[in-house]
């Protein structure tokens, strides 16, 4: 579900899960605000949710890790090899990983998103109640 309310400026809820095998799938229920995106208050760390570059009707949710003008080093395929590529974000774009390195289609994988995709950045987890409360940026 990607959201509840259409006024931008009320938190909406946003469902961001992760199938981790042919029966089992891991769902965190979310709050997001919309704010953040629309003024540029968006930095490193952050979690977003956007629509996502491959499948328009799709809306996911990761990590921002660089903002347009950013140095970026990633690992190319975590599963396979430790050879790593380092870009510059391009101008309008961001840059988002998965946490889950070795099982996430991200940047990696469908290069920089562009800022026009962006919804929204998540601020709270409902559920699962063990993750429940804030959600502050990850240190890098």
């Amino acid at each position: 579900m990607e959201q509840l309310y259409l006024n931008s400026e009320i938190p909406l809820f946003a469902s961001c899960c992760q199938q981790l095998s042919r029966h089992y799938r891991y769902c965190n229920l979310l709050l997001v605000e919309r704010i953040s995106t629309r003024t540029g208050k968006l930095r490193p760390g952050d979690v977003v949710i956007f629509r996502s570059p491959e499948s328009p009707r799709k809306v996911v949710c990761k990590r921002l890790i660089g903002m347009e003008g950013d140095q970026v080093t990633y690992v190319v395929d975590p599963k396979n090899s430790d050879r790593c590529e380092t870009i510059v974000v391009p101008k309008g774009h961001v840059w988002v990983e998965g946490d889950y390195i070795y099982d996430s289609k991200d940047s990696r994988n469908f290069g920089a998103v562009p800022y026009g995709l962006l919804k929204g950045r998540v601020f709270w987890t409902l559920l699962p109640r063990k993750d429940f409360g804030s959600l502050a940026p990850k240190p890098k």
